[in-house]
């Protein structure tokens, strides 16, 4: 070995001594050319969840300590960890026949979204809100929540949240309520409802700052269809509307400032006509779909799979997805590009180029 050579090994193991890294070792991992996520793109079919969340329901108590019978999904990109993606939580929540599930609170933001069913309402700093099929009900960073099920039957729903973006920024805060409910009631219309939910209607009462979440608690089923009907038939009648050929869609917006109804997650609704089809698009940041209604075939990344009813495809960033109807098609969606956004991070990508 020649004096260079030995002074250069010594070098490299003094970088190791002193806890360093030098970049010209460590530049593609750091910096590489587009996203390369440690995600997978995968689905989750509805047929194998449910019957497992049943299970739970019968074997797993609901209390204090575990607080929710909510089952993660699990990536397989990310071993040993209970995320969608490396932003997204989703998991399937079951509350069992008049069973309920404790207030406490916490720094993540969440929502519910139902596929079916109703009877639960879910009682958000006070407010009881009813849960029903189609339904977003909110639950914003920091508010206590509880969930009671005064019926004879399970439900079981999606639930949402940024648990993994704020673990990893090190942000997250915890606390246990109260552990009688805060309220028993089951109002059809919650109060929350009843002051914001009026179509292009702000109360004087809430004017002020805008919220950085939306003080609405619920979007209801029969708003969000009549939106996606109205587009399409616009589409039908030569007038614009849709968001691409045969394809209405809409965004569950804050009504105090236009934005996202959560500040750090986007959650949209989507309308295919039998036989349309969102293109090929990339995304910077990940979502996480599910259908809602109808059967359709999903491509993502270098994956073709069929979807129905209640499947659930994470996407991470920058794969390629597309996914065309085969019948009429409804898909839920919520994805981390409010943060992506703010951070002047966020890039799209859409067209058969995009593969």
């Amino acid at each position: 070995m020649t004096p260079s050579e030995t002074a250069l090994k010594q070098l490299y193991e003094d970088f190791a001594e002193a806890g360093l890294l030098p970049l010209w070792t460590q530049r593609e991992d750091l910096m590489p050319m587009t996203p390369q996520p440690a995600a997978h793109a995968h689905v989750w079919h509805w047929r194998d969840l449910y019957p497992i969340a049943q299970r739970a329901g019968e074997l797993v108590p609901v209390g204090r300590g575990g607080e929710r019978r909510a089952i993660a999904l699990a990536n397989p990109g990310l071993p040993g960890e209970p995320y969608a993606t490396p932003t997204l939580w989703a998991a399937v929540q079951y509350l069992g026949p008049r069973e309920v599930a404790p207030s406490h609170r916490h720094s993540q933001g969440a929502f519910r979204f139902v596929l079916e069913g109703e009877g639960v309402w879910t009682v958000v700093d006070g407010d009881p809100v009813a849960m029903r099929r189609g339904d977003l009900l909110l639950t914003p960073g920091w508010a206590f929540h509880e969930h009671h099920n005064p019926t004879d039957r399970p439900m079981a729903w999606l639930d949402g949240l940024d648990i993994p973006l704020v673990s990893g920024l090190d942000a997250g805060f915890f606390e246990f309520g109260p552990d009688r409910l805060a309220d028993s009631s089951t109002p059809d219309r919650s109060r929350a409802e009843r002051l914001w939910a009026h179509p292009g209607l702000r109360p004087l009462s809430g004017v002020g700052a805008p919220a950085a979440n939306s003080p609405l608690a619920a979007y209801r089923w029969q708003h969000t269809d009549a939106a996606l009907s109205a587009q399409l038939e616009l589409e039908s009648e030569g007038h614009p509307g849709t968001a691409g050929e045969g394809h209405a869609a809409v965004r569950f917006t804050n009504p105090t400032s236009g934005g996202d109804a959560l500040a750090t997650l986007r959650t949209e609704m989507h309308r295919l006509r039998a036989g349309s089809a969102l293109p090929v698009t990339r995304v910077v940041g990940s979502a996480v779909w599910q259908v809602f209604s109808g059967t359709g075939t999903v491509r993502i990344g270098d994956r073709t799979v069929r979807l129905a009813t209640g499947d659930l495809v994470a996407v991470p960033s920058w794969q390629p997805f597309s996914v065309e109807a085969d019948t009429d098609l409804d898909l839920f969606t919520f994805s981390d590009a409010p943060v992506y956004e703010a951070l002047n991070l966020y890039r799209t990508k859409i067209g058969a180029d995009a593969s």
